[in-house]
């Protein structure tokens, strides 16, 4: 083997081999999802010798010039005096190496906003090139399963990110030699046979694990549940209104707050293709100066894809037009970016001298357009509104469903409604700056795509300057109101600066602005998801039967609470349950195997992540694992022999694509189990269009929003426990029609509804729709 280590002095690569002190042979620590470590300790007994400094590239390698290590010194060699020698005094030095990706550690990842429905692979590639850009060769990087969302932290390092992302794609990342490979475990497999000549016994050590599962709960994050609609009507005095749930609200508010304060603009954010030269920042303000002409040819588009799920609102900007102009603004986009692929954005084009605005739906220009006036600004908003948060399930990996073949990952179905307005201000007129801003479409996009592409601007010849942009996750709720006789308008909640009319604040508070208080009679609905702890349990029946001893039941149950990969609802804490239980019900085994180097497959070497096939008969073992851990003693250096000590488990063991928590979960665990070979048909669908059609003091009058199952019904309580046909404590009613009454027995009332169908036991909604009046008498 070859010692070369590179101190950065100008003198380029140095041969230190014959320095290593034989006595204590070199050692190579190799752990899964870190760093590699090389401690080994160099004599030194001349005064040539250099001593490796802080920050040193050091190489490890064979002859035929394979790497066995590449990485620096993190820190100066710690020294020892060893006497007078022939030669002069005599040092030792302890070295101790750490893996290429050191560098990267030492990086501060930029702020970005979270990666949405990307690989798991690329969004490794981009926080590699974040952190060091065109340093490392990604070339081994595979793509693998899709993540819906992972939100990059900057307090965390890049490898604890990469181990994040390996873990949630079940896959291995290594970094060595400068190229940077991603791929799934146990791409490459070893063997461990009792029957191959070169195979140990000895050398073998297993370790069975009591650590059979058969019942598992897993705990979630805070999901959205119950489908709440909210009733009021205004007195024309009554500004606030209180909601009768705390709205959901996902966890990361802000994704973009862009003031335009350098140039170029911020790659973690914006993609820019220019061939005309138009688009550059300047002044705090992002200038667009003409265009080639041609749709999709000069575009500002952000660097992820926009989630259509929840509450978004997107501030296109402040915009003043300096000329008659051709473009599209804060436009979505199902495929290229082109009119005719837009879903919704603002169409700009000529009108004289100046321009107009219409808005864009499905690519084609509808409804009224404004017209724009010379030095007037112009604030474009568009306002995403849906019941469904996610619209993507998580994904989830064992060693029955590996890298490419996860459980989970469906797509998750909705109507989206689309508002873009335009708040048109006259700098010259300081009431126009609260002034409400104009509605140029309002409605809903039915079963909308889940994610779109967003480009702030495809310009084909456009005139303006856009002082900021800014994309924010609102309060998850939708708020319309309909004065006497009219159909319901969307009410605008937001800033009053931005036009708004109203805010929703995070504790369940509706409050209008006192010049748009709501008009006696005025009806006022409010539609948001309820919250709570996803949880799901689920069994195995098969192994519960055979684990049936005595006074053992066989019930072999656990609780745990999934970091990595987010359980972000109750069907992705089935999911998560059952990829666990894939291995939970198996033999768990660990092991350790100790080889030369010269016992390993010719011209092969052993990482973390490798898989191992053990075949034991005579100890009873059968299984696949993976390798967590190498150590490598390097006896022999002129010979290149090492002795190589392998660590590895399997999933039952520990398992390798999930990251769990102990912080104590302040919520019940009382869930009901679930067979393993049921999950996914338990529950029916909600019902997420119920509403409130009619009240009077004494009835109210219910729309279910779908018809009644074959032979079911629907069930409507007073609060939302005790579904089932068994328990009529706080039942109101069972209707087997869609449209029903029920009584009103007070001016603040809540009912709650899901259906059943002629199952036995009979199947229900998962979550309720919770419909919440808050009416005087008349």
């Amino acid at each position: 083997m070859k010692l070369q280590i590179d101190n950065f002095d100008g003198s380029g690569l140095q041969d230190y081999t014959a320095a290593i002190e034989g006595s204590r042979p070199p050692q190579i620590i190799r752990k899964l999802h870190a760093a590699d470590e090389l401690r080994l300790s160099l004599v030194a007994d001349g005064p040539e010798f250099v001593v490796p400094a802080t920050g040193a590239r050091v190489l490890l390698e064979l002859r035929n010039g394979q790497p066995v290590f590449t990485g620096y010194m993190i820190d100066s060699p710690v020294f020892e005096y060893l006497g007078w020698r022939e030669r002069g005094p005599a040092y030792r030095y302890k070295l101790i190496a750490v893996g290429d990706q050191t560098l990267l550690d030492s990086k501060r990842l930029p702020d970005r906003c979270p990666f949405v429905e990307r690989s798991a692979g690329d969004a490794l590639r981009q926080l590699t090139q974040d952190a060091l850009p065109d340093v490392f060769d990604p070339g081994a990087v595979q793509s693998l399963d899709t993540i819906p969302s992972y939100a990059s932290d900057p307090q965390k390092k890049w490898s604890e990110q990469a181990g994040e992302l390996a873990t949630a794609a079940r896959a291995c990342f290594r970094l060595q030699a400068g190229a940077l490979s991603f791929t799934p475990a146990g791409a490459t497999t070893h063997n461990f046979s009792e029957s191959d000549g070169a195979f140990s016994p000895q050398a073998l050590t297993l370790q069975p694990v009591a650590a059979l599962i058969n019942d598992v709960t897993v705990i979630g994050e805070i999901e959205p549940q119950a489908y709440v609609k909210d009733y009021f009507i205004g007195d024309g005095l009554t500004l606030r209104f209180y909601l009768s749930q705390t709205p959901f609200i996902k966890t990361n508010r802000t994704l973009v707050d862009e003031e335009y304060t350098g140039w170029p603009l911020d790659p973690t954010r914006w993609s820019l293709t220019d061939p005309a030269g138009v688009v550059v920042v300047s002044g705090g303000r992002l200038h667009i100066a003409g265009g080639t002409g041609v749709d999709g040819a000069t575009v500002v588009q952000f660097a992820e894809q926009i989630e259509m799920g929840g509450a978004l609102v997107m501030q296109h900007g402040d915009v003043t037009f300096d000329a008659a102009s051709s473009a599209l603004i804060g436009g979505l986009y199902t495929g290229s970016i082109s009119i005719s692929g837009c879903l919704a954005g603002f169409q700009v084009t000529p009108n004289g001298a100046q321009s107009r605005i219409q808005a864009l739906i499905n690519g084609t220009a509808t409804g009224a357009a404004i017209g724009t006036v010379a030095g007037h600004h112009y604030v474009l908003t568009t306002r995403l509104y849906s019941q469904q948060i996610y619209r993507s399930r998580q994904r989830f990996h064992s060693s029955v469903h590996p890298a490419g073949q996860p459980i989970g990952g469906s797509p998750v179905n909705a109507d989206v409604r689309i508002v873009l307005e335009a708040h048109d201000i006259d700098p010259s007129d300081p009431t126009t700056w609260t002034g409400p801003s104009t509605v140029l479409y309002d409605g809903v996009i039915s079963t909308a795509p889940g994610f779109c592409l967003y480009a702030l601007v495809d310009a084909a010849n456009l005139h303006c300057a856009i002082a900021f942009t800014r994309l924010v996750q609102a309060v998850d709720t939708e708020v319309r109101t309909a004065l006497p006789g009219e159909d319901y308008v969307t009410a605008l909640a937001g800033s009053l600066r931005d036009g708004a009319e109203c805010e929703v604040t995070s504790s369940g508070t509706l409050e209008f602005y006192p010049q748009f208080a709501p008009a006696a009679k005025q009806l006022i609905r409010v539609q948001y998801r309820g919250q709570g702890r996803a949880l799901a349990r689920v069994t195995d029946p098969l192994s519960i039967a055979a684990q049936q001893r005595g006074v053992d039941n066989g019930l072999h149950g656990i609780s745990l609470r999934v970091r990595t990969p987010p359980a972000r609802s109750a069907e992705d804490c089935e999911n998560a349950a059952l990829a666990l239980l894939d291995d939970s019900v198996r033999p768990a085994w660990t092991g350790e195997y100790e080889t030369w180097s010269d016992g390993l497959p010719a011209n092969a070497d052993i990482f973390p992540g490798d898989g191992i096939n053990v075949l034991a008969p005579s100890r009873g073992a059968a299984f696949a694992a993976t390798v967590r851990e190498v150590d490598i003693t390097i006896r022999d250096l002129a010979a290149e022999h090492s002795v190589y000590k392998i660590r590895f488990a399997n999933d039952a063991a520990a398992a390798l694509a999930f990251a769990f928590e102990t912080a104590k979960i302040e919520a019940g665990l009382d869930v009901v189990g679930v067979p393993n070979n049921q999950v996914g048909h338990t529950y029916l669908a909600d019902l997420t269009d119920a509403e409130i059609t009619s009240a009077t003091s004494t009835s109210v009058t219910l729309d279910a929003g779908v018809s009644p199952p074959q032979g079911g019904g629907f069930e409507v309580r007073w609060s939302d426990v005790g579904w089932g046909a068994g328990n009529d404590r706080n039942l109101i009613a069972r209707s087997t029609t869609r449209l029903f009454s029920m009584p009103r027995l007070a001016r603040v009332q809540t009912c709650y509804l899901r259906q059943y169908d002629a199952s036995v036991p009979p199947k229900y909604s998962r979550f309720s729709a919770a419909l919440h009046l808050d009416y005087p008498y008349e």
